[in-house]
């Protein structure tokens, strides 16, 4: 099935949830325990075709990149394919070495190739094969530094000066002294804490890979290193990482307090949204959790239209009251006193990247343990620049503690 046919089968689905809901509410407006299993369905459903919707685009993506033309012409022969060369302990030189260690005959490369399966015991491991692919959980989409304003630097510290107070024109009589107003200016700095992540793995394991192991490593640094920073920029307090959108001190104003503690209301959402000012709102996004979409899927503005609306267009995200959502599991879920939605120009949230990413193989730290060690270090730090280009929605109540 092509993305547009998925599109429009999930838009499909959308409507006929809509419809569901409108013809199977109470006169409360609550649905019963047994529609709302069903409708619980129907929007997993929805869910579910989002996901395989941004997995095709993604896959396209790569498919489009990989098969961009090289920049050196094909000049030799065709030739006769040959069979594919096996390596490790699959291979046909470490099955050879393997027997020859066995009648006592080595030599310089019977030794090389065996070093390929040298077990933690010093013996040599039994020549086999083994799997190609490696099979991995789907990670979480990360957003936020997609939508933030990102910058590398080579210092230690980045200032950046930020307008405090606008000074303003006056209206004076003739010959009356103009009174003196001027901008004030404040300084934010941008420091470089500390990230790091460690893998340890067993040299049988390294010496078995028929894939690039080391390959892997550095894609699965990436995404925990980007995991971590995608928690720290929406709920970091300062202490040793970048200050959150979400810390109380250093982040965006809280624009709308919840009546409820577990629930969220429609003109409350209306309200958080022109509680942001015009000049924000242009390139405005919301931002919030899979579970509280959940919720605000089945709200619906005072002309009887639902206030969320699923995306038609390929790579556009889907919209509330005309405007992107994005969601990140880092974002808190629906609770007592819980900041669970921000609104707002994520651009005026700044990130600095120090110039360079260390990796680093760690042969004899773990060698009496018969593991090798892979170190990767970053240095970043971020922060909300001008408070007042995000305003969140914060849930009533205490948070829990």
């Amino acid at each position: 099935m092509t993305i547009k046919e998925l599109r429009e089968k999930r838009n499909k689905a959308w409507n006929d949830t809509k419809a569901f809901l409108d013809s199977h509410r109470a006169e409360n407006g609550i649905l019963s325990a047994e529609d709302s299993a069903t409708y619980d369905k129907m929007e997993a459903e929805i869910n579910d075709l989002g996901k395989e919707i941004s997995r095709l685009e993604r896959a396209a993506e790569i498919e489009k990149q990989l098969s961009q033309p090289t920049s050196d012409p094909i000049t030799g022969k065709p030739e006769t394919p040959k069979a594919e060369q096996k390596v490790g302990r699959a291979s046909d030189a470490y099955g050879t070495a393997f027997w020859n260690q066995m009648r006592n005959r080595t030599n310089y490369e019977v030794r090389n190739a065996l070093s390929e399966g040298i077990d933690t015991e010093g013996g040599y491991l039994v020549p086999d094969t083994f799997e190609r692919t490696l099979i991995q959980a789907l990670n979480d989409e990360l957003v936020f530094r997609q939508l933030a304003h990102t910058f590398t630097t080579s210092s230690g510290v980045h200032k950046i000066p930020v307008v405090s107070a606008k000074g303003s024109a006056s209206w004076v009589e003739e010959n009356a002294a103009i009174p003196e107003t001027s901008d004030t200016f404040g300084q934010l700095t941008i420091g470089a804490h500390k990230l790091a992540a460690l893998i340890r793995v067993s040299e049988e394991l390294l010496n078995d890979s028929a894939f690039d192991l080391e390959s892997y490593f550095r894609t699965e640094f990436a995404r925990r290193l980007a995991d971590a920073e995608e928690e720290a920029f929406i709920i970091g307090d300062g202490d040793g990482k970048p200050y959150g959108i979400l810390d109380d001190a250093e982040g965006a104003n809280v624009g709308v307090t919840a009546a409820s503690e577990t629930d969220i209301t429609a003109d409350e959402l209306i309200t958080l949204y022109y509680s942001l000012r015009a000049p924000y709102r242009k390139h405005g996004v919301w931002l919030m959790n899979d579970s509280t979409i959940s919720v605000i899927r089945k709200l619906k503005d005072n002309n009887g239209q639902y206030m969320w609306q699923p995306s038609l267009r390929e790579g556009a995200p889907d919209t509330l009251l005309g405007k992107p959502v994005y969601t990140s599991i880092s974002v808190p879920n629906i609770g007592a006193g819980s900041k669970v939605v921000a609104f707002g120009d994520l651009s005026y949230y700044w990130i600095g990247d120090r110039a360079g990413i260390s990796f680093k193989r760690l042969n004899e730290l773990y060698a009496t343990s018969g593991q090798v060690g892979f170190l990767s270090t970053k240095r970043v730090d971020g922060r909300l620049v001008l408070p007042e280009a995000v305003q969140l929605l914060q849930m009533s109540g205490a948070a829990a503690g």
